[in-house]
């Protein structure tokens, strides 16, 4: 690190050429190793470059070539561990590629995930992987010859490849599990109905009902925002007005800490009074008591083929039409159903 006027300043390819007594050009090439470099002037670049602390400008190399190691990653919430998991599966599979993640937090927030989607394009990235809130962040990028793979929710089907789980077949099964049962009055708390998650997880619950020949009642689907607090409260006024729900399908895992905290709350006992059962399978719902009946999702395993069919992308390996990978759910059968009394 150097110094002007005290304040510290960044180590540049010049700071190296002066101390090592070469021209920057000359400087440039010991330290990529593009281009001719005697191995005595390469030795005494590195030297020189280690001895003042030197570190690359990967993002102003990236400009100046048009070409770049890095792949950019918009999801919806960090703190949700949905996303830390996919996000660690698409890292792993880059790292391994050689490539950087730049990860952007929209925090389900459309204007955020677009402002996102343009701080990616300023860094030239070659390719991205979004949790998609809407169609434009994607379409931004791809009209700007970004490579793009959707995950866990689907926008721009015509436009890009993407990387989903069968949610219509996981909740399908949790439903079907209820109704095995005895459970005939199963409340429905879901988030996004605009969203092919949403859509697949209602769905789901539907052809259940379908096939036990159970009517559906849309008085049992409750529409939720994005906290637990927003499913505590959606699952309260939907009891008062439904008190002869048996059981209860949560369609994502803040959903459902949501509901164990209302169900707590009521002191009803999971799952003597009511079941319960989840779509998504967190650590936490093994440590509860009992532990929490939920469709369980290979999310690290879906990052990690979004991130393959990326690189397949990038390096001409596929070149097909914009193609959907599905991945199968598991349902966990767990403490929290049982018969219904009676």
């Amino acid at each position: 690190m150097s110094h002007v006027d005290g304040v510290p300043r960044r180590v540049t390819i010049g700071d190296v050429a002066r101390a090592a007594g070469v021209s920057p050009s000359t400087a440039s090439r010991a330290l990529t190793g593009q281009g001719y470099a005697a191995a005595s002037v390469k030795l005494r670049v590195l030297a020189a470059a280690d001895r003042l602390g030197y570190v690359p400008d990967d993002i102003a190399r990236s400009l100046k070539r048009r070409t770049s190691r890095l792949v950019g990653v918009v999801i919806s919430d960090l703190r949700n561990q949905f996303y830390a998991d996919l996000a660690a599966g698409i890292e792993q599979v880059l790292g391994e590629a050689g490539y950087q993640m730049v990860l952007v937090n929209d925090d389900g927030d459309r204007d955020r995930e677009l402002q996102g989607a343009r701080t990616l394009l300023a860094m030239r990235v070659p390719g991205a992987i979004v949790t998609p809130l809407s169609p434009e962040a994607g379409a931004l990028l791809t009209a700007q010859g970004v490579r793009v793979v959707e995950v866990d929710r689907q926008m721009a089907q015509t436009q890009c490849d993407a990387v989903l789980v069968d949610s219509e077949h996981g909740a399908r099964a949790a439903t079907t599990h209820l109704l095995e049962l005895g459970h005939r009055r199963i409340a429905f708390l879901i988030d996004e109905l605009e969203w092919t998650t949403g859509v697949g997880r209602l769905a789901g619950y539907k052809a259940a009902l379908r096939s036990a020949k159970v009517r559906f009642d849309q008085k049992l689907v409750a529409r939720v925002g994005f906290g637990s607090g927003d499913a505590a409260t959606a699952l309260s006024t939907l009891l008062d007005a439904q008190p002869d729900v048996t059981a209860v399908f949560a369609a994502n895992n803040l959903m459902a800490s949501g509901v164990w905290q209302e169900l707590q709350r009521r002191r009803l006992r999971v799952p003597r009074d009511i079941s319960l059962v989840a779509f998504d399978d967190l650590p936490w719902m093994t440590m509860v008591q009992p532990a929490v009946s939920a469709v369980s999702q290979p999310v690290v395993a879906m990052g990690a083929r979004a991130a393959e069919l990326l690189l397949a992308r990038l390096s001409g390996e596929f070149t097909g039409p914009p193609k959907t990978d599905w991945l199968t759910p598991t349902f966990e059968r767990r403490g929290s159903t049982r018969k219904v009394s009676g």
